[in-house]
This record gives structure tokens, C-alpha cells and sequence, in this order.
């Protein structure tokens, strides 16, 4: 009878704290912000704010966040960066901004950029980005900006369903 009571008491208990307290966020947006920092090269020191040890970006330097806490904002701009993009930028399903104009990244656009359904600018401009522009940006509805690279071939015809698209 022990052992019985014994047990209920230990499922009650593990049922209090996963149901009935309060769970700590996940770190998901910061972890697809950690995942850009280790492919970038920063020279100057721009992302020391950017501890992977805190409940959530939206205190680090150059992070905005709405008052949810959700990343809306990355501003990375002439920052002498570089390195690659990450196909975790795809995870900041809050983002409206992502701005890396003016620095050396290199590589092409991830594919992962088109589920940022809240993304309305994409300034890469002065960058070394090639490759092609990925399809699935066209889904990005509110998308107003993407300009000035080094992109070839062909520009995705499902972007001129976008009607707020104004510099490519």
C-alpha cells in the first residue's frame, strides 16, 4: 500500500509541475540567432551581447522584440560581418526585418527565408550572395525589399504575385 501511495504521490507530483506551474519559454528564437553567430566572422565585436545563456534574445544588441518577446527586428547592417546565412533564420517566425546590408556574407539564401510569413524587408545588399533567389521566397507576402546582390539566374516568377514588392 506504500509503494501505491508512494507512486501516486510521485505522478501527482510530476503532473503539478508540467501542467499546473508556469513552463519557462523555449529558447528557440535564440537558437536560431546562436546559429548565425557561429557562421559569422565578427571582427569588431558587434554580437558580444549575443549570450546563448539567456532565457530569450531580446536583450542583446541589435534585437528588437515586440512585447511578447518574439524577435521582430535583426539589425545587422554595416557591421563588417561575415560568414554564411543559416537556414535556422527560418525558425524567427516573427521577424519583419532582417537587415545585413554592407558586410561580406557570402553563399546563397537559404530556402528555410521563405517561412517568415511576418518578413517585410530582406536588405542583403553589398554582400557577396550568389546563387540563385530561393522560390519560396514568394511566399513572404508582405516582402517590399530584396535588392542589390550578387544573385543570377532567373528571378522566381511566384514573386510577381507579391504585390507589395517594390526593388528586386
Amino acid at each position: 500500500m506504500a509503494g501505491r501511495a508512494l507512486l501516486v504521490f510521485l505522478a501527482l507530483t510530476i503532473l503539478s509541475s508540467s501542467v499546473l506551474l508556469p513552463k519557462a519559454r523555449g529558447n528557440s528564437e535564440g537558437d536560431a540567432l546562436n546559429a548565425l553567430r557561429r557562421s559569422l566572422t565578427d571582427p569588431d565585436n558587434v554580437l558580444q551581447s549575443w549570450d546563448p545563456n539567456l532565457v530569450n534574445p531580446c536583450t542583446w544588441f541589435h534585437i528588437t522584440c515586440n512585447r511578447d518577446n518574439h524577435v521582430t527586428r535583426v539589425d545587422l547592417g554595416n557591421s563588417n560581418l561575415s560568414g554564411h546565412l543559416v537556414p535556422e533564420l527560418g525558425k524567427l517566425e516573427h521577424l519583419q526585418y532582417l537587415e545585413l546590408y554592407k558586410n561580406n556574407i557570402q553563399g546563397t539564401i537559404p530556402a528555410e527565408l521563405g517561412n517568415l510569413k511576418s518578413l517585410i524587408s530582406l536588405d542583403l545588399y553589398n554582400n557577396n550572395i550568389s546563387g540563385t533567389i530561393p522560390p519560396s521566397l514568394g511566399n513572404l507576402k508582405s516582402l517590399t525589399r530584396l535588392n542589390d546582390n550578387q544573385l543570377h539566374g532567373p528571378i522566381p516568377r511566384v514573386l510577381a504575385g507579391i504585390s507589395s514588392l517594390k526593388v528586386v
